[in-house]
């Protein structure tokens, strides 16, 4: 395994740093400040990340590895959140996320410790929280994809989801179309990630792996792994924020209320 140095940080930050001049040459000094600190935050992050994975390693303890689990979970619903443009009122925006995925990617995780990896013991932090990493950032990108389609084409089209309320559909039925369109917005990354792969893409984690020392196959048998996991936890996810979103945007008289919306 080759070692990387401070140094070579700094020279890879360079890259950025010259596409973040560029943009502000072109014009674009949004960009360049969006640039700059999504930069400084995968920095800031990932280095105190490490840190805590490394005590965390150290302790392997239970309550430790389900803290870290929760807070991945919370801040991956608050991303979801931030990321809409039109977000349900109150608790609900946070609770749908939140809860959209945690019971998409708990049960997926708890299944692959318990039943595939099963490393000794089951919730050792070297397994249960890189998987829980890579299955909650998947998911977080599916809902939050899903419900921002479903949010804005019900919006766009109110009047016409009102005519057929008027017209004596059911309210399941008004918001169909909608409902399965933002299913599939939520899983086209996904689903383009998995046929692009080994053909034209060679994924993050085998290629990690890889580079890492890792025999080719066995990097590639843990890829396959998480694909299908991933694949799993995101389907069920955004299937689940979609669905239960759609009839919070209707009452018990089957009635639009988009003033549940901000």
């Amino acid at each position: 395994m080759i070692l990387l140095s401070w140094w070579d940080l700094l020279l890879g930050a360079s890259l950025l740093f010259a596409l973040a001049a560029l943009c502000a040459l072109i014009g674009l000094l949004s960009m360049t400040q969006r640039i700059l600190i999504a930069a400084t935050r995968a920095f800031v992050q990932l280095l105190a990340i490490g840190f805590i994975l490394k005590y965390l390693f150290f302790q392997s303890h239970p309550g430790l590895t389900l803290l870290m689990a929760c807070v991945m979970l919370l801040a991956a619903s608050y991303e979801v959140l931030h990321q809409q443009h039109r977000r349900f009122n109150g608790w609900w925006g946070f609770g749908l996320s939140s809860g959209a995925i945690a019971l998409s990617s708990l049960p997926v995780a708890v299944f692959t410790l318990l039943f595939l990896l099963q490393p000794q013991p089951w919730y050792a932090p070297q397994y249960s929280i890189t998987l829980m990493g890579i299955l909650v950032g998947n998911v977080m990108s599916g809902v939050a994809l899903g419900l921002e389609r479903l949010t804005h084409s019900v919006v766009q089209q109110k009047n016409a989801l009102e005519a057929r309320l008027m017209l004596g559909h059911t309210w399941s039925e008004t918001i169909s179309s909608i409902r399965l369109d933002s299913v599939r917005t939520g899983l086209i990354p996904l689903l383009n990630s998995m046929a692009a792969a080994g053909i034209i893409t060679l994924p993050g984690m085998m290629t990690g792996q890889i580079m890492a020392g890792a025999l080719p196959v066995e990097a590639v048998k843990y890829q396959i792994l998480m694909f299908l996991l991933i694949g799993a936890s995101t389907g069920f996810g955004t299937v689940l924020a979609v669905f239960i979103g759609a009839r919070r945007l209707f009452d018990q008289r089957e009635r639009l209320r988009l003033d549940r919306l901000t």
